[in-house]
């Protein structure tokens, strides 16, 4: 009886202990839809955010087209004008002030970070990250720590995006797109379009009684 009460006990810590190094939430998204509200053609593409040590960690999977090629720049450091290439990306927004951040991942390992102060208005960009991609086959993952520092106060709304193909195979994705009964004649993609963002909450994966820490960048903005 003593030794299964012991075995009881031990497997209890176990749990516990295991319970313990779990992240607090997880949130996962699928990508399913083109920015104009069709459904894509292949496998989504799955982001996931979850707490990391001194900021959101994020976590990306889906099919790797490697289309365009490669950016001419180093894996794990910032790229201008990543958008141009295949990449996926997330954006976190005062909906209240309209300040933003956008973050841009690319498989072959490039990243870039832009803080935005109104719709489209960069006040800072190519901010350094940790971040890692791994290419396997016609798949790929990454993994990036996004610093607490680098979102604005008081996120309230959230959008991603995928981007790949060249010319007229240019395949644009929304995680929340335009609905189609608003798509007009000539309409682009834009993924600027604040008013198709949705409801989001870093206490949602942080747990309600979190705060989230004060930074410099978004001082003196509106």
């Amino acid at each position: 009886m003593r030794v299964v009460r012991a075995l009881k006990c031990l497997t209890l810590i176990h749990i516990l202990l295991c319970c313990e190094s779990l992240p607090l939430r997880r949130m996962q998204f699928v990508i399913q839809h083109t920015w104009d509200s069709d459904p894509v053609n292949h496998d989504p593409i799955r982001i996931d955010f979850s707490p990391g040590e001194g900021g959101l960690k994020i976590e990306m999977f889906g099919p790797f087209f490697n289309e365009p090629a490669a950016p001419a720049g180093p894996p794990s450091q910032p790229f201008p004008g990543l958008w141009d290439y295949e990449v996926v990306e997330s954006f976190f927004l005062d909906s209240t002030t309209e300040n933003y951040l956008e973050v841009e991942f690319c498989p072959h390992g490039q990243h870039l970070i832009l803080l935005l102060s109104g719709v489209g208005k960069a006040f800072q960009q190519q901010l350094p990250m940790v971040f890692n991609a791994t290419i396997t086959g016609d798949r790929w993952m990454g993994e990036a720590l996004l610093p607490w520092s680098y979102l604005p106060p008081n996120i309230n709304k959230m959008n991603s995006y995928a981007i790949h193909g060249s010319g007229e195979k240019r395949t644009y994705e929304a995680l929340y797109s335009i609905p189609k009964e608003e798509i007009v004649e000539g309409l682009k993609p834009n993924f600027h379009r604040l008013e198709y963002f949705q409801n989001f909450s870093l206490q949602s994966i942080m747990g309600e009684g979190w705060i989230q820490p004060e930074s410099d960048l978004w001082k003196g903005k509106p």
